[in-house]
Formats: structure tokens, C-alpha cells, sequence
């Protein structure tokens, strides 16, 4: 059976899945790590370990579901079920994760973290990958599948943009001050779970209602095997996977130490207000750069010299974002600068590399007689996430080592959410969420700018072998069917 084009509410109801979705993503990856270290008390360097092994197994655990789903079969089809099991599960378990007892032992502490924090992996996996799996179930192939996808994830991108811009302003609403005068982050913090966790559900139940998968759908699932080797078989698809990944190691070590910056370092006092204004302007940065900028650039240029330039663009910002706290300056609105450049590039980053991914499948094919489309982009989930713990490891390493922590400067007074942390922890702070992204972007460029080929003319090159290579294949097959 043909399927119908898509009406504009299903487009909608697609969009606000991917709108929650990613509102709990960011949530979690972006304050879990502050949430257990500052504000619970669980030591940095447990809480890295915890997430870089939990961010490992759901990276593997990804092929795993995506095998579920593909032997599901039930009335409502094989992906709404598992949508709607998954994201009432991960709710849940988003809520227990903010509702850590804080007067447990410190090794019950640890033990919290651990088990809600993997659970919570486990069960965002189970929705995610339907989410993602079910477009062809509702679609046409071509611009219509393109663009639906285009469209979740801009979406996905407003869904972590609104959580990096009104959680901390949201805590403190929400959980009030303690006696001391200080934001209780403690119920802050759980009861923000708890409207996070509602949107997500609400979203996804109404996706679930509107959307009509056709139960026949195939889904083709790729094992971490086949991962691995389809991509060590794809020079350029492994080169373009290391530069994915040194991008995102990069942005999540910035994004788990910046909230730390503000806090203890450029604006104790006004941290939670001048934290969401950086914010909303990173945000709203990275969105403008990736419906816009990138367009605009791409008049222009080619899609490897918006990549150089991205990356530069980058790398300037981190150096003037070290120049600035350097200065002692209190204005948060210089701040925009540096916030400007690093996420401007990052959303034109993030649409270059899907780009880049998608033409070294033309090119595995013509090398390897194989198209390994779904394959290689299922690593791209799958990298991001090992990049994320990574990223988590290292700076829950950066916090232990410069004693980032509430009682940092070991003052008398109450008010200790207002104190600054002593001038070398301030100082190692400013020099690890700038210099160490800067390395590893720069470790990015040198392996792209010495393995990467596929440039325009390579590219139209290969289109037409490839295009040769099937006509000869259709030739030869009607003649085997004459």
C-alpha cells in the first residue's frame, strides 16, 4: 500500500517528539553531573566514572534495541510501542534521578547515581531508537524523508536550546531559598524533573496518537560488529567520525564546566541570571547559525570551507572566551562574543558533518560494492554518546583536581552559593573549558585536512561511476530476466 503524503500535523506531532525528546536529553547530560556533584555532594571523580561507563554501555546498547524493535510485531505496529513504553519509563526514572535523598551514606550516594543514572540510559535508548527508525514507516522516500528529518532535528535542537535557557532560572523558581538565603537547588531541582518528564510524555502521546506507521515497515539493524567494520572498511566515514567526535568532546566538556564558571568564578552573586543570559544567546546562536548562517554561507562556499571556517570560528571563540576571563571583567554581555563564535560554529558544524556522512556512503559503495547508509549513521549516534562520557570524565577530572566545589573558598558565612573560589581553581577552571577544546578541536582538523577527499569535483566523480555501475547492473539484470 502507497503512502499518503504527510499533512502538516503530523509534521507537528513529529516535531514535538523530537522536541521532548531532546528537552530530557539535555537535561540530563547537560546538570546530571552538577546535580550529583554540587549540589548532592557525590564525589567528581565517582560521578565521571559513572557517567562515562553508563554513556559506553548505552552506546552499545543501542544495536541491541534497534534489534528489539525490528522483531516487534503488535496491532499498533512495532514502533509507537516501544515510543510510548520507553518515554513513560525514562520519566519516571528522570524524576527518581532528581530525587536523590542527599542524607544518604557516601557510598549510598554513589550507588543512587549509578543505578538511576544507567537505568535512565537504558530506557531514553528504548524510545530514541524508534524515534529515529520509524520516519520510513511513515514516509516516502526522497525529499519528503529528507525533510522530515531535517525538520526533527532543527526541532531537536529547540528542545535542548529551551533546556539550557530556563533550567537554572527554573530551579531556583521552583525550589525557593533555604534559610540561608541560598536557591534550594535540592527541590529545585526534582521538581523541574518533574515538568520536564510531563512535557516528554504529553509530546510523545500525541506523536503516538497522530502518527500512522504502516505495520509492514522493514527496519534494518546494524550490530556494533558491523559498525566497526563497515566504517574501518570507509576511510572517510572513520575520518569524518573522529571529527565528530572531537567536536562533541569538546562542546560537552564546555557545557558540564561553564555552569561551574559562573558560579564560582566570573559571577557569584548573579550566577543563576547572568548564566541563562549566556544561555539563551548560545542557544539561540546555534539554532540562528544552523537555519540560517549555514544557508547563507553555502552561497558562497563549499561545504569544506564552511567546515575550516567552523572550526576556526571555534577555536577564536575559546581564545577570546580565555582572553576575557582573564581580564577579571564582570560584563556579562562581552561574554556573548565568545558564546557567538563557538556556537554559531557548532551549529554549522553539525549540519557539515551529516552532509559529510552522507557523501561517504556514495563513496564506500563505489568502493566497497556495498551502500552502508543506515550502518553509518547509526554510528554517528553512537559516537556522540561515547563522546559525551568522555567529555564527562574529563571534567568531573578538572573539578576534583582545582576542588571545584560549594565550599571551595572554605568561608564562615552561610551564604556559601556566593562565595568565589580561590584564584587556582579559578584559574585552572578558565584554562581547561578553553585550552583543552582547543586541542582537541585542533587534533580534529589535522585528521580531516590529511584524510579527508571528498571535495565537490571527487564527489561528482563518483556519482558518475556510480550511476554507470547501476545502469550496467539493470542492463544486465533484464537480460537475465529475458
Amino acid at each position: 500500500m502507497e503512502t499518503k503524503r504527510l499533512t502538516g500535523g503530523e509534521k507537528v506531532a513529529y516535531g514535538l517528539g523530537a522536541v521532548g525528546k531532546d528537552m530530557m536529553y539535555m537535561f540530563s547530560a547537560s546538570y546530571v553531573l552538577y546535580y550529583f556533584q554540587d549540589v548532592i555532594g557525590v564525589s567528581a571523580v565517582a560521578m565521571g566514572i559513572i557517567l562515562l561507563v553508563a554513556r559506553v554501555f548505552d552506546a552499545f546498547n543501542d544495536p541491541i534495541m534497534g534489534i528489539i524493535v525490528a522483531k516487534t510485531k503488535t496491532r499498533w505496529g512495532k514502533f509507537r510501542p516501544w515510543l510510548l513504553i520507553g518515554t513513560i519509563t525514562n520519566g519516571v526514572l528522570l524524576i527518581i534521578m532528581f530525587s536523590c535523598p542527599p542524607d544518604l551514606s557516601a557510598g549510598g550516594l554513589i550507588a543512587y547515581a549509578a543505578v538511576t543514572y544507567i537505568m535512565w540510559g537504558v530506557t531514553y535508548t528504548m524510545m530514541d531508537v524508534p524515534y529515529w527508525s520509524m520516519i520510513p514507516a511513515f514516509t516516502k522516500a526522497g525529499k519528503e524523508r529528507e525533510g522530515l528529518s531535517a525538520l526533527a532535528r532543527s526541532c531537536a535542537g529547540v528542545g535542548s536550546a529551551l533546556i539550557s535557557i530556563v533550567t537554572v532560572m527554573a530551579v531556583k523558581f521552583l525550589g525557593g531559598t533555604t534559610d540561608s538565603g541560598a536557591t534550594n537547588e535540592v527541590l529545585g531541582y526534582q521538581r523541574f524533573a518533574i515538568i520536564v518528564a510531563a512535557v516528554f510524555v504529553v509530546f510523545t502521546v500525541i506523536m503516538c496518537i497522530v502518527i500512522k506507521e504502516k505495520s509492514n515497515v522493514e527496519m534494518k539493524t546494524a550490530t556494533v560488529g558491523e559498525m566497526f567494520k563497515a566504517l574501518f572498511k570507509n576511510d572517510q566515514a572513520l575520518t569524518i567520525v573522529v571529527s565528530i567526535v572531537c567536536i562533541n568532546i569538546a562542546l560537552y566538556i564546555t557545557s558540564n564546566l561553564v555552569i561551574y564558571f559562573f558560579k564560582y568564578d566570573f559571577s557569584p552573586a548573579q550566577w543563576e541570571s547572568n548564566y541563562t543570559i549566556f544561555n539563551i544567546a548560545g542557544g539561540g546562536f546555534q539554532i540562528i547559525a544552523m537555519m540560517i548562517l549555514f544557508p547563507i554561507f553555502r552561497k558562497f562556499m563549499n561545504t569544506i570551507k564552511i567546515f575550516y571556517v567552523s572550526f576556526f570560528m571555534a577555536m577564536a571563540g575559546y581564545i577570546v572566551l580565555l582572553g576575557l576571563a582573564f581580564t577579571g571583567m564582570d560584563n556579562v554581555y562581552l561574554l556573548l562574543i565568545p558564546a557567538f563564535l563557538i556556537m554559531s560554529a557548532i551549529g554549522m558544524l553539525n549540519v557539515v558533518v551529516t552532509v559529510f556522512l552522507a557523501n561517504t556512503c556514495d563513496y564506500g559503495e563505489l568502493k566497497n560494492h556495498r551502500r552502508d547508509e543506515s550502518v553509518i549513521f547509526s554510528m554517528q549516534t553512537f559516537v556522540v554518546k561515547l563522546a559525551s562520557g568522555l567529555a564527562a570524565f574529563i571534567a568531573s577530572l578538572v573539578l576534583s583536581i582545582f576542588s571545584i566545589t560549594q565550599d571551595a573558598e572554605g568561608a564562615d558565612t552561610t551564604d556559601v552559593v556566593y562565595q568565589r573560589a580561590s584564584d587556582a581553581s579559578c584559574m585552572g577552571l578558565r584554562m581547561c573549558m578553553t585550552i583543552i577544546p582547543i586541542i582537541i578541536l585542533i587534533i580534529g582538523l589535522i585528521v580531516f585536512k590529511a584524510k579527508y577527499k571528498l571535495t565537490d569535483e571527487k564527489l561528482d566523480e563518483i556519482t558518475k561511476e556510480l550511476d554507470a555501475r547501476h545502469a550496467a547492473e539493470g542492463t544486465a539484470q533484464e537480460s537475465a530476466e529475458v
